[in-house]
């Protein structure tokens, strides 16, 4: 006989199956962002991070801490298995994450001068 208290619903059940699904959309949002970096640059000039470099910086870093999270929220029993090795995977990309967060707000990596050091050899 079940007892009302440890009762599992079908929500329940489906909950741990959201960590492997929160990393692998932060390891995507995390590739997304990589390919999108070329946006800052056009033309020898500067234009800095683009509106979508932002946005995948920013909700793959929630991504990573949502599944983070979320398995730390998962009863012992449930912590195995997918979940266990989506938090590891999770963990790094979490990391990750907070560098391009990071790289977003640096300043000009060129110092100002557009094509990184050219101002010496062009006048």
């Amino acid at each position: 006989m079940t007892s009302p208290l440890r009762a599992s619903t079908p929500s329940s059940r489906r909950l741990p199956l959201l960590v492997p699904l929160l990393t692998a959309l932060s390891a995507g949002l995390l590739a997304a962002h990589l390919a999108w970096s070329t946006d800052t640059f056009q033309n020898c000039h500067y234009l800095g991070p683009s509106t979508r470099m932002y946005v995948t910086a920013w909700t793959g870093l929630a991504c990573a801490l949502g599944a983070l999270l979320l398995f730390a929220t998962l009863p012992r029993t449930e912590r195995r298995g997918p979940a266990l090795v989506s938090a590891v995977l999770a963990t790094p990309l979490t990391l990750l994450l907070l560098m391009t967060v990071y790289w977003l707000y640096a300043p000009d990596p060129s110092g100002g001068d557009d094509c990184a050091g050219l101002h010496l050899i062009v006048p």
